[in-house]
């Protein structure tokens, strides 16, 4: 498969993820495909060497496992991706009325979105809804892929400081406009129950995100570029998932991938990185598989995280923004991430096994860090580690524009990513304490 195809089938994957939700329900669908088999949290769990298998929380978070066939000394070696993206949700009482005749939703922020790029452009709407149903209630996805909101800009002419910078206001200047008076009050929720199928009566309870519906392309004269919303983190789920499905089998290992929810506003929830999600996955796994405590532990000690979420690569216009030697370029593969407050997980033996796995690979391999002087984000592999304590480094695709509506990487980069993680799945890594590590 071509670069540009790959970024093709990469658009298509966040295409039909426009929310969290959906994006669990996207990886399923690949994982179903390749056979792995659901297992229920609140079932028995039968797992044996050499089985495919995933388990779902809150249907916002997914981890995927592959059983190695020789478990005599077995490890885990995870990449942990995650499956939310900035934007803006809706509350629970949507709609405001006024001024005049105007219909405008209720929407308070998701994460740290870059405002501006989400006014004067056609948005939709996607998340879930719950129903009451005769036997009890019932999760359904919504998504409305039609142009049914915009979040209107004031002109210059009544703000001429508009382009000198604007601070908005997220209770004012951000409702969504719904109708400018043909629709009222309860129109919000007959739309999505005519869409659900249901009476509005029975509509429960709502997760509901904006989205935005610019379609993600290729572009450039020469195809460089691939520009789409959500592509943080959602190019680093579509890479893991890749790299796991296209990886030969790891006899010694059971290789894992971890999809978590809510990075965007701290990973403190149930379906988190903070979450003991990861942990009880891998002690259950362990257990069905006949393993005792104690194996677990030994297992946990000999094992690898990569966490991945995009980085930074340079501005064209604004370069002085990036450390002058620890800076990432579009098309140059996978960044390694890190920082002393370790906001990164990165350190000198986690950067060497990486480093390592990808020169043996043959794939390219780049470094960021931010400006002293810059204060950073941080990201999975340190919030996970307060679960499962592993070896880790943080990677990510370079990409423009973080946190924008719409937002732009490189052709080749996901590509590259997936080579380096399908690499990693395929290389039994021996660890030796922090002392040395081989493959």
């Amino acid at each position: 498969m071509s670069d540009i195809e790959t970024s093709l089938e990469l658009i298509e994957f966040i295409k039909q993820s426009p929310s969290m939700f959906h994006s669990v329900a996207s990886a399923r669908r690949y994982l179903d495909a390749a056979g792995f088999e659901c297992l229920r949290e609140g079932d028995e769990w039968n797992v044996v060497p050499g089985g495919s298998y995933y388990a779902v929380r809150n249907n916002s978070s997914l981890i995927a496992f592959k059983v190695g066939s020789e478990l005599s000394n077995y490890h885990f070696q995870i990449a942990a991706a995650h499956t939310d993206s900035p934007t803006f949700k809706v509350k629970a009482v949507p709609e405001l009325e006024g001024p005049g005749d105007y219909l405008r939703l209720n929407v308070e922020v998701y994460g740290g979105p870059i405002d501006s790029t989400w006014l004067d452009r056609p948005l939709g709407l996607a998340g879930r809804v719950l129903v009451q149903t005769p036997s009890g209630i019932e999760s359904r996805l919504l998504h409305i892929d039609e142009d049914v909101l915009i979040i209107p800009n004031m002109c210059i002419h009544f703000d001429r400081s508009v382009n000198d910078g604007k601070a908005f206001n997220r209770q004012v200047d951000l409702c969504p406009l719904m109708s400018a008076g043909n629709l009222t009050r309860g129109a919000f929720d007959e739309m999505v129950a005519q869409r659900l199928g249901c009476a509005v009566e029975d509509i429960l309870a709502k997760d509901l995100f904006l989205v935005n519906r610019q379609q993600g392309c290729v572009w450039g004269f020469d195809k460089e570029f691939v520009s789409t919303p959500k592509l943080d983190d959602l190019q680093c789920t579509f890479v893991a998932l890749k790299g796991l499905l296209e990886a030969a089998p790891n006899d010694a290992c059971v290789n894992v991938v971890a999809l978590f929810d809510n990075e965007e506003v701290g990973s403190n929830t149930k379906q988190g990185a903070m979450s003991t999600f990861l942990h009880d996955v891998l002690v259950r796994m362990n257990a069905a598989l006949g393993k005792g405590e104690q194996d677990y532990y030994r297992a946990v000690a000999k094992s690898f995280l990569v966490s991945c979420d995009n980085a930074h690569a340079v501005h064209p216009n604004i370069p002085g923004k990036t450390d002058d030697c620890n800076k990432a370029k579009l098309n140059g593969g996978p960044v390694i991430k890190e920082a002393a407050n370790q906001k990164y997980t990165t350190d000198a033996f986690s950067r060497a096994v990486f480093t390592a796995l990808c020169k043996k690979a043959g794939i390219p391999l780049q470094t960021f860090a931010n400006r002293s002087d810059v204060a950073g984000g941080s990201t999975l592999g340190n919030l996970s580690n307060t679960q499962v304590s592993v070896h880790a480094v943080d990677i990510g695709m370079p990409q423009l524009a973080m946190h924008s509506s719409y937002e732009t990487g490189g052709v080749k980069d996901t590509a590259y990513g997936i080579a380096a993680l399908k690499a990693f799945f395929e290389a039994d890594i021996a660890i030796d304490g922090a002392d040395g590590a081989a493959w």
